[in-house]
């Protein structure tokens, strides 16, 4: 049986909140860098992004991308499955 991409994830070992930043401003910062350099190194880390961008994950570090960075994303994910569709 293959495992679930979350059950190898790094982040399982991580406080939580540090992939939940409040703000982008001051101790934010930090978080989120923190959270991305976890991410970086993550084995699963494309599997993590492929799935918030499918579920429309709206807050938090997925996949190495902050909320605006995985908004950009969407957009062009959502516009090119929409021209692989046609």
């Amino acid at each position: 049986m293959v495992a679930d991409w979350r059950d190898l994830a790094l982040c399982r070992d991580s406080e939580p909140n540090l992939f939940f930043p409040i703000g982008t401003t001051g101790p934010a910062v930090e978080m989120i860098n923190d959270a991305k350099a976890i991410c970086s190194q993550c084995s699963v880390q494309e599997s993590c992004l492929q799935y918030a961008l499918q579920t429309n994950q709206e807050g938090g570090i997925w996949g190495g991308f902050a909320e605006d960075e995985r908004r950009r994303l969407r957009k062009r994910w959502l516009a090119e499955r929409r021209r692989r569709n046609n």
